[in-house]
């Protein structure tokens, strides 16, 4: 449970640092990219549209920094849960085991043991994919508006 907890912890400060990213960074990235672009005299050259693809994956990558492993984190939160199911019915047999299956007072503590773990996994991955789906498309818009700001002439 610790465990999920943590993950869960770490989950949520990059999705934090992502957020505050986009609220007080992102622009003046996406500003600085966009003035240099438009610094420019050559605007039709293959070479400026390289330049111009460089400048936007610059963008693209500092806005999804970070976004990989946020997913990853998300993917983790229930394998955990899981973990803790087997490890909690892991206990229900062991009692099953030494009271020949008499003792269900006993044996509900490790369904509890089974059953919680998953639940916690379950919400922090749900809270996570609910985030992740919406920096998704932030990340995809914001871009999508630095491209459209860099004309080509």
């Amino acid at each position: 449970m610790l465990v999920i907890m943590f993950a869960t912890f770490v989950m949520w400060a990059l999705i934090l640092e992502r957020v505050f990213y986009f609220r007080f960074a992102h622009k003046q990235v996406a500003a600085e990219a966009i003035a240099e672009w438009r610094s420019r005299s050559d605007r039709k050259s293959t070479f400026a549209h390289w330049i111009r693809d460089k400048l936007v994956s610059e963008v693209r990558m500092k806005a999804e920094q970070n976004v990989s492993l946020t997913k990853a984190m998300v993917s983790l939160a229930p394998l955990l849960g899981l973990l803790g199911t087997v490890t909690g019915m892991v206990a229900v047999f062991d009692v099953m085991a030494i009271t020949n299956g008499a003792d269900a007072k006993a044996m509900s503590a490790g369904v509890s043991r089974a059953t919680i773990p998953t639940m916690a996994g379950m919400v922090a991955s749900l809270s996570g994919i609910l985030f992740t789906s919406g920096m998704d498309r932030r990340v995809a818009r914001s871009v999508q508006q630095v491209e459209d700001a860099m004309e080509i002439s």
